[in-house]
């Protein structure tokens, strides 16, 4: 194993996401079973998403799942990923995680994106719109000083005052340079343009001011892993979620995930056809030893402190068996 590799934390996202002929529950049940299991396995942190209204999610209550996924596991840091900040007050993120911290001290992570509801439908229903991520800084400052006790309202954040519960950044647009001026970690992907990552990180780097929250610059870089046996299989594992992004492309929605045998069958238009290409392609996939040969490759052009991984798929033992893999490859 690559130094690189060895002094790298490897984390998972997992959005909950639906598989066909399967319900919302037991996609939420997924999400806390695979806590413990990655636990098990040495990762650093297991995240939950936010979406509204997406038929292929089930998570659309973060701070509510983290709960679950950690009064199911003991050592592994739990988290989101993210809480986006434009949908709600901000003093009532800082309660929730407040709370969270209160049950799980020590193990509670706030992650936080600037993004609002994929439809307008959605903004509609949450009363927002899109102009409501242009005060995303201001909000994100707001949360913070509850922590800190700094609001000038003298309304007190309980229990949230008075506690450190690690912030982190999506680095969406603007996010880069915001964590940079607030001095705050920052998570940034996906790995498919490696150059834009690159830059959004040395943005980050050359704009970074320590705070309270950071003394130095921290970079989680995100996205799809995908181990197996053979590259063939390993490709496998990328297809029922590269279909499903070609359909939402196409139709608007994200649907619950296929197998992949179904969406080989299929019979795509040239647009469909063109968007799920594309979906497969910019992933580490592969073998051990590709995959590995891969992590070296982007660890040293990010320098990343963490990397967090965001894999899908319809066939959740091959999934597990991918984060199994991936394990080996960081343990040495």
């Amino acid at each position: 194993m690559s130094s690189s590799i060895a002094s790298t934390r490897f984390s998972v996202l997992d959005r909950s996401r639906t598989r066909e002929g399967h319900t919302h529950p037991e996609a939420l049940r997924d999400t806390v079973r695979l806590a413990g299991e990655l636990e098990g396995l040495g990762y650093h942190r297991l995240w939950v998403s936010e979406h509204h209204g997406v038929p292929g999610v089930a998570g659309s209550a973060p701070t509510v799942l983290a709960a679950a996924v950690a009064a199911a596991t003991r050592t592994i840091r739990v988290g989101t990923g993210g809480v986006m900040l434009p949908n709600h007050r901000p003093l009532v993120v800082a309660e929730q995680f407040g709370v969270l911290e209160s049950l799980f001290p020590g193990r509670i992570d706030m992650g936080l994106g600037r993004s609002v509801g994929f439809t307008d439908g959605v903004r509609r229903a949450l009363g927002r719109d899109k102009e409501d991520a242009e005060d995303f800084e201001a909000q994100l400052r707001e949360l913070l000083g509850w922590f800190r006790g700094t609001s000038p309202t003298g309304v007190h954040a309980r229990p949230a005052e008075g506690l450190a519960v690690p912030p982190f950044v999506l680095a969406m647009g603007e996010g880069a340079g915001i964590a940079a001026r607030l001095g705050l970690p920052m998570v940034i992907g996906d790995l498919r343009n490696r150059d834009r990552m690159r830059r959004g990180i040395d943005h980050y780097r050359a704009g970074f001011r320590p705070s309270a929250w950071a003394s130095e610059p921290y970079v989680v870089i995100s996205g799809t892993i995908a181990v197996a046996g053979t590259p063939e299989e390993a490709r496998r594992l990328l297809i029922p979620e590269a279909w499903a992004m070609a359909y939402s492309r196409t139709h608007g929605t994200f649907p619950p995930l296929p197998p992949a045998e179904r969406v080989e069958a299929l019979t795509m238009t040239a647009k469909e056809r063109g968007f799920y290409e594309s979906g497969l392609t910019g992933h580490i996939a592969g073998t051990e030893e590709q995959v590995a040969h891969e992590l070296e490759t982007v660890l040293k052009e990010t320098g990343a402190q963490e990397v967090l991984v965001t894999t899908s798929t319809y066939d959740r033992e091959a999934l597990l068996d991918s984060y199994r893999r991936l394990a080996a490859i960081t343990s040495g």
